[in-house]
């Protein structure tokens, strides 16, 4: 799986995840027992993870809806 975004904002999360299941998009959110654990203090972001194969569809869809700013670098995995 390849990291899509990282983020400390919940609606973003939120709003990336909406946008994936709505194509039929499978994605993993990881780091979510750690930032649960840290209260709401906001410090430890939660990362939005995509197969390789939907990889690029994934990054086309979040650049479409104005994120691309959000997204992480294709050199970090």
């Amino acid at each position: 799986m390849k990291e899509l975004i990282r983020a400390n904002n919940p609606a973003l999360i939120s709003f990336v995840e909406s946008l994936l299941k709505e194509l039929d998009i499978n994605y993993f959110v990881a780091d979510q027992a750690v930032s649960a654990a840290e209260g709401s203090i906001g410090m430890f972001p939660k990362r939005i993870l995509v197969s390789e194969d939907h990889f690029a569809k994934a990054r086309e869809l979040l650049i479409d809806a104005g994120l691309e700013d959000e997204l992480r670098s294709t050199k970090n995995g």
